[in-house]
């Protein structure tokens, strides 16, 4: 983990230019993972700031951010995994790893691939670590499918919802042109819409505690934090757009 020595970077100005050449680049290429962290670099300049202080104003915000617990380190561990009770949010998401092949620390890998702030001593950095960690429980909880285009594009909807962060913004709606220009893309336009209506309507998810809430039943979960079904996505459902 690297010291944090310049400030000012967490809360630069935004670049909009960068983020535009960086949204291109992902559309033409959606498993480019590195370009997500550039967009949210150049335009989530002060959600985390944000995110952070409102996590201090939750009822358990306080101890959270005390704690600043790096999730990635404990949803790597093997034996953390196997932990979760059956049918707990822990358990489909460990069954998601396993059907993706995916990894926390993955995830962690590529965004540190040219981006020093996030790993920066700093809470707002560290409340940035946070977001991307939960980003594939997130997946788990809505019924986004992490494996498909529009699957990832309507999560990024609903994390827009979640954290006003203008990168995921950006991303939805440029993924939303896209659709809309491709032969019969109007039902994926409408799936990416509600996503961002569903993660409107949802409790704010950046404010609980995951360690808790991952031993949970995931019926009981989503019951609790308002997660709307998916109908329209589940409707559509292409491979690809």
């Amino acid at each position: 983990m690297s010291t944090f020595t310049a400030p000012t970077a967490i809360g630069a100005r935004k670049d909009w230019p960068a983020a535009l050449r960086s949204v291109r680049r992902l559309l033409a290429d959606a498993n480019d993972t590195a370009e997500v962290f550039r967009i949210m670099r150049a335009l989530n300049t002060s959600s985390n700031r944000a995110g952070y202080e409102r996590l201090l104003s939750t009822p358990e915000g306080g101890r959270i951010a005390y704690q600043r617990v790096e999730l990635a380190e404990r949803l790597t561990d093997p034996a953390y995994l196997r932990r979760f009770p059956s049918r707990s949010l822990g358990d489909a998401y460990r069954q998601f790893l396993e059907r993706t092949g995916y990894t926390a620390d993955g995830l962690a890998q590529v965004s540190r691939s040219d981006d020093l702030v996030l790993d920066a001593e700093h809470p707002h950095a560290w409340f940035g670590r946070r977001t991307r960690d939960i980003h594939d429980i997130w997946h788990v909880l809505t019924g986004y499918r992490a494996d498909d285009p529009l699957g990832e594009a309507c999560l990024v909807a609903f994390s827009f919802a979640q954290t006003r962060g203008l990168g995921w913004a950006l991303i939805a709606i440029g993924a939303m042109i896209k659709a809309w220009r491709t032969p019969g893309g109007r039902p994926a336009v409408r799936a990416i819409w509600e996503g961002y209506r569903n993660g409107r309507r949802a409790a704010w998810l950046l404010g609980e505690d995951y360690e808790q809430l991952l031993m949970q039943p995931i019926d009981l979960v989503r019951a609790r934090l308002r997660i709307s079904p998916a109908l329209a996505y589940r409707a559509f459902m292409p491979i690809g757009f």
